[in-house]
């Protein structure tokens, strides 16, 4: 579990902010808004592949648009 360490006299919002990096950079705020409702399998599925999709065709356009 991420910590911060507030110093004295140190602003509270500056703590947030390196707190709220350490959450982006461990991805504790991504897996928590994945399991905030429930997805039935056929979702993921259709989702996974679109992802898939959408991968392949930006790698398509890096390799022969250059």
């Amino acid at each position: 579990m991420p910590s911060v360490k507030v110093r004295m006299g140190e602003p509270i919002d500056k703590a947030l902010r390196q707190l709220k990096k350490k959450l982006d950079k461990e991805g504790i705020m991504k897996a928590a808004k994945a399991h905030r409702f429930y997805d039935k399998p056929s979702i993921k599925k259709r989702a996974k592949s679109k992802a898939a999709r959408k991968r392949l065709k930006n790698a398509y356009k890096k390799r022969f648009t250059s």
